[in-house]
């Protein structure tokens, strides 16, 4: 088993070497966690987050795309300027500066987790946590999409986590269930194969000409031939792996893990030759390569997106130092606070005014009627609610969960089960909230 020696520096927004503080950047605007990046063949970088919304950067400015009614989770912009984004509320959308809207493509039974597109056929490729693939061609371009011909593949035992077109227009795809699959055929009725067993969950697949790669939620990081026989073992002692990239001129790989380190192999000869933390708190969910490879991308639970300069991130020196991370130390807050910075802080905002969180601002919540800031989009079951948040309203939001007090809001699915860490949360929400 190879192994990298990792560095101990921790992330920070300066570097104290002049040179590399002129090369590392962020792109800033998000208004919660980094769930995808993918970049253009131009160099323009797409982005995908919790806030329910795509920015298109420029110059490190954003053009939002707005059109997603939870958080986007996964997207392809090979074929820029069209770009294709997954949600987690289970829609897969194409733009395209032709068009006046998003053109939805199709609508899975669960989040959309992986989304392939093949430039010969201009076949797309969607995976869901429907436990189902879906394979659509466009009677028509990308700037007019028109009439969408789409087959459903069934075959996995669990979710489907990521797709990717194998080399003559076959598919493979992951799972949960721990097994890739290769699909092969006539794309109206293809038939499926175990090609790799892995034992537990794999959540990205890479393919690279005649090899694959996989992460694992155990940490499993691998690389296959086509026919399923073992090229390399990268697996280290970090899980599980949730983001991977590959730049085919340089054979760069890059892995990002759940501990919050980014892992670069060379897949020439078949090396770990850079590992470094890239967040003192994990983890990294998403990771792009520059068009000329020589910078990586990537983004997790801030707001925020990461640029490093390959060249200056060695074995020994990341060439960022200091203590900033993702998330503040849990230990330095009072527990109400903790409670909010668990569950809320990333949808919600304390401040009044408009915000890019996916949720509305909690500023002057108590005594508001539910479904009423302005500006905010809300969830047909909460606009014209007649609940009016309170201590007791809130209590009973989070002792049931969301799914259960209000049936059928974009709440994300989560209950506090201890009494009094309900009602620290509470306390905290009074004094937090209630403004001049």
């Amino acid at each position: 088993m190879l192994r990298a020696l990792a560095c101990v520096a921790l992330m920070s927004l300066s570097i104290s070497v002049g040179a590399q503080a002129q090369e590392f950047t962020t792109l800033k605007g998000h208004g919660g966690p980094i769930m995808g990046l993918a970049v253009s063949p131009e160099g323009q970088v797409a982005s995908a987050s919790f806030d329910n919304s795509l920015g298109l950067w420029t110059d490190g400015v954003p053009e939002w795309l707005e059109g997603h009614d939870a958080a986007v989770i996964s997207l392809n912009y090979s074929q820029a300027p069209a770009l294709i984004s997954g949600s987690d509320d289970f829609r897969v959308l194409l733009w395209h500066p032709a068009l006046d809207r998003p053109f939805e493509l199709t609508k899975h039974q669960g989040k959309v987790a992986g989304i392939a597109y093949d430039a010969e056929s201009g076949r797309i490729a969607t995976a869901s946590w429907d436990g189902s693939l879906r394979l659509m061609e466009l009677l028509g371009t990308l700037a007019t999409p028109g009439l969408v011909l789409t087959r459903e593949l069934l075959g996995h035992r669990s979710n489907v986590t990521d797709v990717r077109f194998a080399p003559g227009g076959g598919l493979l795809s992951t799972s949960s269930d721990g097994t890739i699959r290769a699909w092969e055929g006539p794309w109206d009725n293809p038939s499926s194969r175990v090609l790799v067993t892995h034992g537990f969950g794999i959540n990205k697949l890479i393919v690279g000409g005649d090899w694959i790669a996989y992460g694992a939620v155990d940490g499993g990081t691998r690389v296959m031939t086509l026919d399923g026989e073992e090229i390399a073992d990268f697996t280290l002692d970090r899980r599980p792996i949730l983001a991977m990239a590959y730049h085919e001129d340089t054979g760069q790989l890059a892995v990002g893990d759940g501990h919050g380190f980014i892992m670069m192999i060379d897949t020439n000869e078949w090396r770990i030759t850079r590992d470094f933390r890239a967040a003192r708190q994990g983890p990294v969910w998403a990771l792009a390569f520059s068009p000329d490879g020589k910078t990586i991308y990537a983004g997790g639970l801030d707001d925020v997106i990461y640029a490093w300069p390959v060249a200056s991130l060695t074995e020994f020196e990341p060439g960022i130092s200091g203590d900033r991370s993702f998330l503040r130390e849990a230990a330095t807050m009072p527990n109400g606070e903790r409670q909010f910075m668990r569950k809320c802080s990333i949808c919600h905002t304390l401040e009044a005014g408009p915000s890019r969180k996916a949720g509305p601002t909690l500023h002057k919540v108590f005594g508001r009627r539910a479904g009423t800031v302005p500006g905010y989009l809300y969830s047909d079951t909460l606009d014209g609610s007649e609940i009016i948040w309170s201590g007791e309203t809130i209590d009973a939001l989070f002792d049931e969960g969301p799914d259960h007090y209000i049936p059928g809001s974009k709440m994300p699915m989560q209950v506090i089960a201890g009494a009094q860490d309900r009602a620290d949360l509470i306390a905290f929400l009074r004094d937090a909230t209630r403004g001049e």
